[in-house]
């Protein structure tokens, strides 16, 4: 019964407990602070109010701000990732193509220029540069001499201090060697390809060749400056046989043998007033070269290739592969040979007669190509070129840079004028007094006389100027300056080469009353010498000028025909007009012992050859008093071989001479055009002319 009730009374008392539980959450009013002094339990169910209850707590605010903090982090990371991946990645990736990329330019080869027989005026050569970089080859020596000397007792074997002074005295023994033995290759190399071109017979291709290295002597002393040069980059030596400079670059630790174009001038000095030069940069500078200089460079290619961090390239990696151009292959209308001889004459003539230089041009009568075209001192660009330009030589082409008044040799314009429009007959006798007035102006012939009856051949053979003046007062000042308008005075010919002058004439509504007294005998106007020639070559040609050429052929780097323009062709006077004064002006070179049928330049006849020509004689302006001097004159000539069937105009100039062409009496270029026609004529095997039926009549008794 006692027991029943206890356990009753226990049943009530937890039934009470979890009764008094329920109210006490249900109350508003205490439910909270009841539940808060129910003990506090953990992840598990257990207390947190008793013993280590407050480390958990600790540690679980820590574990909570830990996974934020690495929330944070992981967040920024992404952030960052996708920062990079869209933002940076374009410029990244571009930034890393470029470190890994390389860019080789593939050099295209400069075209070659030969003359109208395919001989060589000028090429390219492969060659090499021996180069260092001073700097770096002297930090690395050391190590070199370290592993020459790693079997040598003594440095093997010697103190710190020993070794060090073995390693500078091996370093020293090296720039030694460099500096003495690499002049010594390059000599013993130039030395064996000299005599092996001296074997070889001297014709097309070989003849006049030079090496171009040979210009400049290899000295151990210039060797040593630039081994010791505070630089990354020194030039030991250029032009190198490719072959040689290998093998010094294998052989010699830190040389290199870097490509090298070397643009070769076989023929020195010869056509180098054409030519020109280039550039070491390989660009034109002058002459020909400068002039054609985008024709003749040619377009370099490229490619672009990535590598790796140790330089090798990633196969299949090539980009951008754009082959090289080579340049234009130019074929000339120059005769090497005739230049030669020419260029060797004017040199002649120069030193014999005193002048102060001389020139000349030959052109083609039927097609007005350039033959030759020549003046004394020219450069030799595979020379010393400081040293030349000191004595006086030099690159420019007088021969259509220098305009000079023409004298005499004009008078072929009044003739042709006077045929042309019927002012008078080859045969026609004039009454020439010894001198004339023309609105103001007094002008003598060159020699005192009386009337005199000349013909209107004699008036030219005898070069009288008072004659051609009558003459030219019938043809009238309108025909004559279109007359000088057609055969090209005051304009440029258009020749294919760079500072070419127009020359001078004043214009038809600038003319004065004493104009017109100077302009019909070669004064007042001045023209170059390719432009003389250019007149020949219009009377040669029966009448029609064709503006001169220089150029025959041109062929791109595939090898295809480039179509040139086609030169200007003008129809001055008619082709009966121009065979009539080709053989008025064969009076010029007409010999006769009594003197009184004998033109002023017989010394410019050619044996078995009908010539037509004149001579000329111009007087220069005086600097210091801005007269005519009495005492300095441009001495010319210009003449057709042969006159009865022509092919050739040879047009000459001397500057002030002293003396003639051969180192004789008198002051005329006529013995030079003998030279050179005679040479020309016989080279070419021309036929001889049928022989002339008696003599010109120049002057009636």
């Amino acid at each position: 019964m006692n027991q029943s009730n206890s356990r009753a009374s226990r049943i009530r008392r937890k039934a009470s407990s979890n009764t008094q539980f329920h109210n006490d959450t249900a109350d508003p009013k205490n439910g909270l602070n009841r539940i808060a002094d129910k003990p506090a339990t953990g992840p598990a169910g257990g207390s947190t109010t008793g013993p280590g209850g407050g480390q958990r707590r600790i540690m679980l605010g820590r574990l909570r701000i830990l996974s934020a903090g690495v929330f944070l982090l992981c967040l920024m990371v992404i952030a960052r990732m996708a920062w990079v991946q869209l933002v940076w990645g374009p410029d990244l990736s571009s930034l890393a193509a470029e470190q890994r990329t390389r860019i080789y330019t593939d050099p295209a080869r400069r075209g070659a220029i030969t003359d109208r027989s395919g001989q060589q005026l000028a090429y390219t050569m492969q060659a090499r540069s021996l180069t260092v970089s001073p700097n770096v080859l002297r930090r690395e020596l050391p190590y070199v001499a370290k592993q020459q000397l790693a079997s040598d007792e003594n440095y093997v074997q010697g103190s710190e201090e020993t070794r060090n002074q073995m390693i500078e005295a091996k370093v020293a023994d090296i720039m030694t060697e460099y500096s003495e033995e690499i002049p010594k290759i390059i000599e013993k190399a130039r030395t064996e390809k000299q005599a092996a071109k001296a074997t070889k017979t001297v014709t097309g291709s070989t003849k006049g060749l030079k090496d171009a290295a040979k210009k400049s002597e290899v000295k151990p002393e210039d060797i040593v400056a630039k081994l010791k040069a505070d630089s990354n980059y020194e030039v030991l030596v250029r032009n190198v046989d490719p072959d040689v400079a290998a093998g010094i670059s294998e052989k010699y630790y830190g040389i290199a043998a870097d490509l090298q174009d070397v643009r070769q001038y076989p023929n020195g000095a010869v056509a180098s007033n054409v030519i020109g030069k280039i550039s070491q940069d390989g660009q034109g500078q002058f002459g020909f070269e400068s002039a054609n200089d985008s024709l003749l460079s040619g377009i370099n290619g490229r490619k672009s290739i990535e590598v790796s961090t140790d330089g090798q390239a990633i196969p299949g990696t090539v980009t951008d592969d754009v082959p090289a151009t080579n340049g234009a292959n130019v074929t000339l209308t120059l005769d090497l040979d005739l230049q030669t001889y020419v260029q060797q004459q004017l040199e002649q003539a120069k030193a014999n007669s005193g002048a102060k230089s001389a020139s000349a041009v030959v052109l083609d009568a039927k097609t007005a190509q350039v033959m030759a075209m020549a003046t004394s001192d020219s450069i030799d660009p595979m020379g010393d070129i400081k040293k030349q330009l000191e004595q006086g030589k030099e690159f420019g082409n007088s021969t259509i840079s220098a305009p000079f008044e023409p004298g005499s040799v004009a008078k072929i314009i009044t003739a042709a004028g006077a045929i042309e429009n019927g002012v008078t007959s080859p045969d026609e006798v004039h009454t020439v007094p010894g001198s004339i007035d023309m609105a103001g102006v007094n002008v003598k012939d060159a020699w005192d006389h009386g009337p005199a009856q000349y013909t209107t051949t004699g008036i030219f053979g005898k070069s009288s100027n008072v004659g051609t003046l009558m003459l030219a007062e019938k043809l009238g000042e309108d025909k004559f300056d279109q007359l000088l308008t057609g055969f090209g005075v005051g304009r440029a010919t258009g020749i294919e080469l760079p500072s070419e002058s127009e020359g001078l004439l004043p214009q038809r509504a600038q003319w004065s009353g004493g104009t017109f007294a100077n302009l019909p005998i070669g004064q007042g106007m001045s023209v170059t010498l390719l432009q003389m020639a250019g007149i020949y070559q219009a009377i040669a040609n029966g009448g029609e000028r064709i503006a001169p050429r220089i150029i025959s052929e041109v062929r791109d780097g595939h090898g295809a025909v480039v179509a040139q323009p086609e030169p200007e062709r003008t129809r001055v006077v008619s082709e009966e007009t121009a065979r009539t004064v080709v053989n008025m002006f064969r009076a010029v070179t007409q010999s006769d012992s009594s003197g009184l049928q004998q033109g002023t330049g017989s010394q410019a006849a050619v044996k078995g050859y009908q010539i037509a020509g004149k001579t000329g004689t111009a007087q220069q302006v005086d600097a210091a008093t801005g007269a005519y001097s009495h005492s300095k004159y441009w001495i010319t000539f210009a003449g057709i071989a042969p006159a009865d069937d022509p092919r050739f105009v040879v047009a000459l100039m001397l500057d002030n001479p002293q003396r003639g062409v051969h180192g004789e009496g008198g002051q005329s270029a006529a013995p030079l055009f003998h030279d050179i026609a005679s040479w020309l004529l016989n080279r070419d095997n021309v036929p001889p002319s049928p022989p002339m039926e008696g003599q010109l009549v120049l002057q009636m008794q």
